[in-house]
């Protein structure tokens, strides 16, 4: 089951109803004949007032509720400390939904509130000091699926593609909610993240061409850990052909920190980032948004849902963006246009199906090149490089990318033990670079840069589906969700690459226009990756115990042929990798946990004579600590981990093969904290600890540090809003993030500075003075223009970290 999240300021519903009418959506699973629905939906009057027998076991009320709302087919919402402690005799007899659920809970202290079509809240029977969640921050016990509020999310399918408690997960987790994302001003998926522990966003600076993620120190490959709606992304992380996902387009998103090829098949040890999509809503939803801002920046977009029929079996969704501006970079410009048209269709009470597309189109893909550390990070000949340096050729730059996707998600209930479900996705994009880079100086007492020409074609498709089938049932005191699984994926990706040499450019008094290239002989590719993996899982429930044990096996098939000498490698593997954890859940709502992960990545890089690079390997031991305070709208998480990663790749930026330098060690700990301090101030805190070195090196380099990989990173963020007195609709937010000293180099010999970056935000609803719908905020990212170097992969490429970025934002609901 998926999170839900209804926009914040979506139209006023009841609470229970705006959950169940948004969460519709997903998909049956064709090949294993069966699929996973949702376990309550709406009933009808007459299904509400008319009785049927029951025969429901004693137990935690919790449980028991959640079996009453299955077989009754109602969504009864409630907040996980309501029923937390408290037990039930169980149900026996014919009641109707009002009778039944007055019986269940005759000896708590609370009551169920009829909503209307067949909606419940749990709630307090009488006043109580204890702090309650707002209902949107609530569960739906027939379907067991969470809600968000503010910045905090109570459940997550990341770390099991079940509905879980992030209370109850035996791993670490993190969520950026959409109302996160809209707060930070964050303009790509990589940035949305700059408050998460365990997570780095400056390996390329200022570029946001991809979404580069360093999680937990291991920066290679970092731009292949993306998922969309529960699939892998699909780009292509050896060539141009990555693709990036706006956050306009996001609902959330999830990051499961450690290894995860359980689940996912192949995946980096560092873990995986997961968005999940806007969803079609079952109740009329328009929004309308324009953002301007500095260097030239200016945004429209819209956002627009409902129901297409009465009955309320089909809606839509249709969301649409156009952006561009010019960047920090001299000559350098970044575009897009990008649709999203959504369908679902609820054909029953047991299934659903949702209808995804996605086109999206960047003309101008931005910056994306890197200056040498002597000139950036410390004076070369007396002067420094302008963090606004272009080292290009106007004429020469180019970076066109066109990406058309087109999923489903299918979802079946068969009765209160199976439901399956089916995912799929086909991704056929397109690639034109043209780019002239730095690479070095000419001489040491020289001022100008050797440059270089770097061209590609590429034409990527690929497809992938994901087939589950779940069973939900006890054996004696154990309850158990097992999850059966079989995916599979494709991809090919042709690619024409070309490159040359180009006159050197003075990096101090640079003149263009010398643009002459002298290409060295082509490169044409077709790479192919096949991939098949089954799995399964069992999550036990036993009294206060959460254990969860997974198991699967992978089949890779790798191929490069190299259409310019009409050479081929080819290369065939096999994978068994598992998960086991154990977690215990107190009456306090403090969660010790202790688990074990392994990761299996099989890719396509080849090394310098044609042949495919043996897989890297992940393992991973984790521990932690979970709290969220009785009745709070917080959760406390720290956690320690060790990581091991055989085979380690690496790429020098002018080639195009990759070789393999050894072992990687990760190890640290990680403090976050999502806090709801008042009802009008929300906090999110974090501090990430994580030394990595190099344990075994075929380059020389072991016992170092790999570079791009901070030891302390640590950040705060805070927002207040005003709901009385002169100030009320007005909502101002803070924050700062430290990210510290990293390496230039492999070599360990040269170090790039800490540096520490303000952010703020200003807003105010102007429906407060009778403007309905219309809200505007301020945001500016690096507030005090520190001018800094993000990071560098080597002594040669170094990056300039974002300078102020601020933009004004208008958002009209209708």
């Amino acid at each position: 089951m998926r999170a839900v999240h209804v926009p914040t300021n979506s139209p006023a519903l009841p609470r229970a109803s705006r959950l169940a009418h948004a969460v519709r959506g997903a998909l049956l699973c064709a090949s294993l004949g069966a699929s996973l629905p949702l376990n309550a939906v709406a009933a009808d009057a007459s299904a509400i007032t008319s009785s049927r027998g029951y025969a429901i076991p004693a137990g935690p009320l919790g449980e028991v509720l959640n079996a009453f709302a299955r077989e009754a087919g109602i969504t009864l919402s409630a907040t996980p400390e309501q029923t937390r402690g408290l037990n039930s005799a169980g149900l026996n007899g014919t009641y109707s939904v009002d009778q039944g659920l007055g019986r269940l809970l005759v000896d708590t202290p609370l009551e169920a509130v009829d909503q209307g079509n067949g909606n419940y809240v749990l709630r307090p029977a009488a006043p109580t000091d204890v702090l309650a969640m707002p209902a949107s921050d609530v569960f739906a016990l027939g379907n067991a699926l969470g809600e968000e509020d503010g910045y905090l999310a109570t459940h997550s399918q990341i770390a099991t593609k079940t509905s879980k408690s992030l209370l109850e997960t035996s791993q670490s987790v993190s969520v950026i909610t959409r109302e996160q994302i809209d707060d930070t001003a964050s303009k790509t998926v990589q940035q949305a993240m700059r408050y998460t522990p365990g997570i780095f966003t400056g390996q390329v600076g200022a570029s946001n061409r991809y979404d580069y993620v360093v999680m937990r120190g291991f920066a290679d490959n970092s731009v292949d850990n993306i998922y969309l709606d529960g699939l892998k992304a699909m780009g292509d992380s050896g060539t141009f052909s990555s693709m990036q996902i706006d956050p306009y387009f996001l609902e959330r998103i999830d990051v499961l920190k450690g290894p995860s090829s359980v689940l996912y098949g192949r995946s980096l040890p560092g873990g995986l980032v997961a968005l999940t999509s806007k969803k079609p809503l079952y109740e009329d939803y328009h929004q309308i948004t324009g953002t301007v801002g500095n260097m030239g920046q200016k945004e429209m977009g819209f956002d627009f849902s409902g129901p297409l029929d009465e009955e309320k079996r089909i809606a839509y969704r249709l969301v649409g963006l156009g952006k561009g501006s010019d960047t920090q970079f001299d000559h350098v410009k970044e575009e897009r246009y990008a649709i999203a048209p959504t369908l679902a269709i609820d054909f029953t009470d047991d299934t659903t199906l949702t209808l995804q597309g996605y086109l999206q189109h960047d003309p101008n893909g931005g910056y994306h090149g890197g200056v040498p550390a002597d000139g950036a990070l410390y004076h070369h000949n007396g002067q420094k490089i302008s963090r606004e340096f272009f080292d290009g050729e106007p004429s020469q730059d180019d970076f066109d990318r066109t990406q058309r996707m087109f999923g489903y998600q299918l979802e079946h209930r068969f009765d209160d033990v199976w439901t399956a479900r089916q995912n799929f996705r086909y991704l056929d994009s397109d690639v034109d670079l043209s780019q002239v880079y730095a690479y070095g100086w000419t001489a040491p007492d020289q001022n100008t840069l050797n440059r270089y020409y770097s061209g590609a074609s590429e034409h990527l498709q690929a497809y992938i589906i994901d087939n589950m089938a779940q069973a939900e049932f006890n054996t004696g005191a154990a309850k158990h969700t097992l999850l059966m699984g079989l995916d599979y994926q494709k991809r090919r990706t042709t690619v024409d690459w070309r490159s040359g040499s180009v006159a050197p450019l003075d990096a101090f008094d640079p003149h263009y226009g010398n643009d002459a290239i002298s290409y060295y002989p082509d490169d044409n590719h077709t790479r192919r990756l096949e991939q098949t993996g089954v799995y399964l899982q069992d999550l036990i429930d036993i009294d206060h115990w959460r254990f969860s044990l997974g198991m699967r096996e992978d089949w890779v098939t790798v191929e490069d042929k190299n259409r310019s000498s009409g050479s081929k490698a080819d290369d065939d593997w096999k994978k068994f990798t598992g998960r086991i954890g154990a977690l215990y859940l107190f009456d306090n709502g403090i969660a010790p946990y202790i688990s074990y992960s392994e990761s299996f990545n099989p890719n396509a890089y080849s090394d310098q004579s044609g042949t495919p690079l043996e897989p890297t390997e992940g393992k991973q031991w984790e521990a932690g600590l979970k709290f969220q305070p009785e009745g709070s709208r917080s959760l406390y998480t720290a956690s320690i981990f060790h990581i091991t990663q055989e085979n380690v790749a690496s790429k020098e930026p002018q080639d195009n093969f990759y070789t393999s330098v050894g072992e990687v060690r990760s190890q640290g700990f990680e403090l976050e904290a999502h806090t709801q301090v008042t009802d009008n101030l929300k906090v999110l805190g974090s501090y990430t600890y994580t030394d990595i070195t190099y344990t075994k090196s075929l380059d020389g380099n072991q016992g170092h540090t790999p570079n791009q990989a901070p030891k302390h990173m640590a950040s705060l963020w805070a927002d207040y809003g005003f709901n009385a007195g002169p100030l009320d609709g007005l909502t101002l937010g803070g924050g700062a993030r430290y990210v510290g000293e990293t390496w230039a180099d492999k070599e360990n010999t040269l170090r790039v500075p800490d540096y520490t970056l303000v952010d703020a935000r200003i807003g105010y609803d102007l429906s407060r003075v009778g403007l309905k719908g219309l809200d505007v905020s301020l945001n500016a990212n690096n507030l005090l223009d520190k001018d800094y170097v993000a990071s560098c992969y080597s002594l040669d490429f170094c990056y300039f970290g974002e300078k102020r970025n601020v933009t004004a934002t208008v958002n009209y609901q209708f």
